[in-house]
């Protein structure tokens, strides 16, 4: 017989899926991987199932513990997973900005959520991250991973989707790019890649209200970078630990509408029901190519990082998109 012991095991091994119709004049060939095949349909699977084995590992993390983190909804469903499989609580912390389908999807797995406002300073006592170490501070035997310094974020995808890529690629893939928010995903992936080919081009994409893209370009944090904005999961106040913008060539930012409408796109074109930041992801790397006017010669993988199933309220809601100024 063959089958896993627990949909954990189901992790990685994505597709990579050429896109066609979106592309348009775009003359290299676009590859997406397609993170919303892993069991809690986000890439974020990866990472949260290697937090809690390296947290079991050094005895941070015992039996019948608590895992408290703070999440914009899909590191939460991996840690979840994990947890069920290996007898854990969870309570998560999100930002209010966050749609209601995550958090409903985060209860249906059993994880308590608390709902922290949006428009705080991360240090202010009511911002989810602050929040998320209080209740580590309060509750015994909990664990906060902390995916936003946790190494062992970036760790997992260079021993995991880096090498994926390149196989799948045929060690052919000439340019990456991913959207930019704990950063693990974009410094892993990277890493690897560069090792095997230094010529290889890294694309952040980044969102306005975010500090990414100035910071890299001026080495300042400039706190008036900093304002609200509605594209979930990428985009940060904070610099996490896990960015290293050594490894990011360049950083592209893109509007709240430019990534939703694309992201409609890419369902009704390609049949990718995606989430909100993959669309901005393929935005950016259809600007990226034109810009730089990419040839036959290039092949550029932009990773989607998770499933539509979380937008059904917002993106995928015509009355929302129009109340937002996104279609007509």
């Amino acid at each position: 017989m063959k089958y896993l012991n627990h949909i954990t095991e189901a992790i990685g091994n994505t597709p990579l899926v050429k896109l066609n119709k979106v592309t348009g004049d775009v003359k290299a060939t676009i590859l997406a991987k397609v993170e919303y095949l892993n069991p809690g349909n986000s890439v974020k699977d990866r990472m949260a199932i290697r937090m809690i084995e390296d947290a079991e590992k050094a005895g941070i993390l015992k039996p019948g513990g608590t895992i408290i983190e703070g999440t914009s909804g899909n590191t939460g469903m991996g840690l979840a997973l994990a947890a069920i499989a290996k007898g854990y609580k969870c309570i998560f912390t999100l930002a209010d900005k966050q749609s209601k389908e995550k958090m409903d999807i985060l209860k249906a797995v059993g994880a308590e959520v608390v709902v922290c406002p949006t428009n705080v300073a991360p240090e202010h006592p009511d911002s989810y991250y602050s929040v998320a170490k209080r209740l580590n501070q309060e509750i015994p035997n909990s664990f906060y991973p902390n995916q936003y310094d946790n190494l062992s974020n970036w760790k997992a995808h260079y021993e995991s989707t880096g090498p994926e890529i390149w196989e799948q690629s045929g060690g052919k893939v000439t340019h990456f790019i991913t959207g930019v928010g704990t950063g693990g995903t974009v410094s892993g992936i990277s890493k690897y890649l560069k090792e095997k080919n230094p010529a290889l081009q890294t694309i952040g994409i980044d969102t306005y209200g975010s500090v990414f893209k100035k910071y890299k370009e001026t080495g300042i944090f400039d706190e008036n970078e900093i304002y609200s904005y509605a594209t979930e999961g990428i985009g940060e106040d904070i610099l996490p630990k896990n960015v290293d913008f050594d490894l990011i060539d360049q950083f592209i930012k893109v509007t709240d509408k430019d990534g939703a409408v694309m992201t409609r796109r890419l369902a009704k074109e390609e049949g990718l029901f995606v989430g909100w930041s993959s669309g901005t992801a393929v935005y950016g790397a259809l600007e990226y190519a034109r810009e730089n006017s990419l040839t036959e010669n290039d092949v550029v993988v932009v990773l989607l990082p998770d499933h539509g199933t979380r937008y059904l309220g917002k993106i995928y809601n015509d009355e929302w998109m129009r109340a937002q100024g996104y279609i007509d």
